[in-house]
């Protein structure tokens, strides 16, 4: 198959997308597996390069088509959708977040009419994305309202470790009301799903308890009980290797040994801390981030999407502090299960 041409939306200006994003485009090998497109504003893609101390060369396209994909030069959709004046770096603004809205929406649309082969997106800041009046939790929760996706599920790797949440951003009362055996199986279908995605024959999905040790047999809550252990059985029944559930403080251990390819998590701090620990590394002495490993991909849409681990960093932004590593992973995983996406078409 020919090189899939991926859509990077660029983030919340005011971040660090556009450093993460310029920064990663410098690594050759990226361009023999895809064709990478920018959706943003192409000026500030410009000032990134210039704090960062790149010499590269921006070109302005107007439509995904034009892409030619030669080295060297970052080709950007220019959407103009955010005037000069209007943003500053390191600070939240409902400007920012109309424009980072506006890359998200139309690189969906790009992908939605096979124009791109997936979407790899920066980071957008909750806050802003709310002042400009979009009410969503995250980028997830974009994407699978304007594919109208209504069973989806958010999975963050680095290195060895893989883990697809239940739930992500409820408050941990609402998390517990929503672990119910109908979630915790599809949720294990879409485990499933993701591993045939990256070209796995064999593999073990290992489930996570929600309670300490599991409850104890129903001494510390039911959950385990009442909802995920029927919903493993279910998976079992349909043929699925999974294993569970497992206390949430050996899950992990056992998942970076091998015993398990992917884990299924229950809230959002269950599965990212331990992604966080094993790919974040932070230099005291200096503040600045020698690791960022990790992607965020979104399991059970139409269309392909991935996007770096982290935030937007607004205390980081327009200093040349940002790591890119988490977008150069967004990027290669994106090459990587686009052949899959292709397929279905």
């Amino acid at each position: 198959m020919k090189k899939p041409v991926l859509a990077i939306t660029m983030g919340d200006p005011a971040g660090i997308g556009p450093e993460v994003t310029v920064k990663a485009l410098q690594y050759r090998d990226l361009w023999d597996k895809c064709i990478p497109i920018v959706v943003g504003d192409a000026y500030v893609l410009e000032d990134a390069l210039r704090f960062s101390g790149f010499n590269r060369t921006i070109r302005s396209i107007g439509k995904p088509e034009e892409a030619v994909g030669e080295p060297g030069t970052i080709e950007c959709v220019d959407l103009h959708a955010l005037a000069p004046e209007k943003y500053q770096y390191g600070q939240v603004s409902a400007a920012c977040g109309e424009a980072a809205f506006q890359y998200v929406v139309k690189a969906i649309e790009y992908a939605q009419a096979g124009r791109v082969a997936g979407v790899v997106t920066a980071p957008i800041n909750k806050e802003a994305l709310h002042l400009a009046g979009h009410y969503y939790s995250g980028h997830t929760e974009i994407f699978a309202d304007y594919t109208h996706t209504p069973h989806y599920a958010m999975l963050l790797m680095s290195g060895k470790l893989r883990v697809i949440h239940c739930t992500t951003h409820v408050s941990m009362r609402k998390a517990c009301d929503l672990i119910t055996r109908e979630r915790v199986g599809e949720v294990i279908g879409l485990a499933d799903q993701a591993m045939r995605m990256m070209g796995l024959e064999h593999y073990t999905i290992g489930v996570a308890g929600l309670n300490a040790h599991c409850s104890e047999n129903g001494l510390f809550g039911t959950e385990e009980a009442e909802a995920i252990s029927p919903a493993i059985q279910d998976a079992k029944e349909r043929g699925i290797p999974v294993e569970g559930p497992i206390p949430p403080d050996t899950v992990f251990v056992k998942a970076l040994a091998g015993q398990y390819d992917i884990v299924v998590a229950m809230y959002h701090d269950q599965g990212h801390i331990p992604l966080k620990v094993v790919g974040f590394q932070l230099d005291a002495a200096t503040g600045r981030f020698t690791s960022m490993s990790g992607i965020n991909t979104t399991i059970g849409l139409p269309i392909l999407r991935t996007s770096v681990d982290h935030g937007t960093a607004f205390d980081k932004a327009g200093k040349n502090l940002a790591n890119e590593a988490s977008m150069v992973e967004a990027l290669q995983l994106a090459a990587q299960m686009a052949p899959y996406y292709q397929k279905k078409e």
